[in-house]
């Protein structure tokens, strides 16, 4: 068993939404949006900790292999400016954020595994805006599971569905140990 669904051991799987030939179709469709909607040479791409990192890779590879061009590609851990620090989190476990680069008139694509409450985005902004002022930043998420806190939405969404309250979206992927897919969950009763 892996680690990720031991971590979830109270949770029961209901479906699978995305198996790893839809995760890369859907990062595929993603890639040719971001290209059509930017100019390549002002983009700079920034993976949210741990997800979001290597979805934001992916990404790069995506549009290098598209528009022959590397973009920058920075990662952010967003732990201390959560909102729930304090309460949700006694130890937290904060990793290095990296922007190699100014953020100086480029258009910032924020990208992160799943969109929920909206908290996590709102930390990331705030977090961004320590390193620069971008042109404009836009959200990329692989799944869109609605339940919004907050007036946020992404501008791109490789997956977007209803859930309940009572249930969970995972991702797992391949460079967390896990065979890339995305399911639905429930807490077990």
């Amino acid at each position: 068993m892996s680690e990720k669904r031991k971590k979830n051991k109270e949770l029961v799987e209901e479906r699978v939404l995305l198996d790893a030939a839809g995760i890369e179709s859907a990062l595929d469709r993603l890639a040719g949006e971001i290209l059509r909607r930017n100019d390549s040479r002002k983009l700079f791409l920034v993976g949210i900790r741990t997800g979001g990192v290597y979805l934001a890779q992916r990404m790069q590879e995506r549009i290098l292999s598209s528009a022959r061009y590397e973009v920058p590609l920075g990662v952010m851990d967003i732990t201390l400016y959560r909102d729930d620090i304090v309460e949700g989190l006694p130890r937290p476990d904060v990793g290095p954020t990296e922007l190699p680069s100014e953020l100086e008139g480029k258009n910032v694509i924020l990208i992160d595994d799943v969109l929920f409450t909206g908290r996590t985005v709102r930390s990331a902004l705030v977090e961004l805006m320590d390193f620069g002022r971008p042109e404009s930043i836009q959200l990329c998420v692989l799944v869109d599971r609605g339940h919004r806190e907050l007036p946020i939405h992404a501008d791109f969404v490789g997956l977007k569905i209803e859930t309940q309250r009572d249930q969970s979206v995972v991702v797992f992927l391949k460079e967390l140990g896990e065979k890339d897919g995305v399911s639905l969950f429930r807490r077990a009763r």
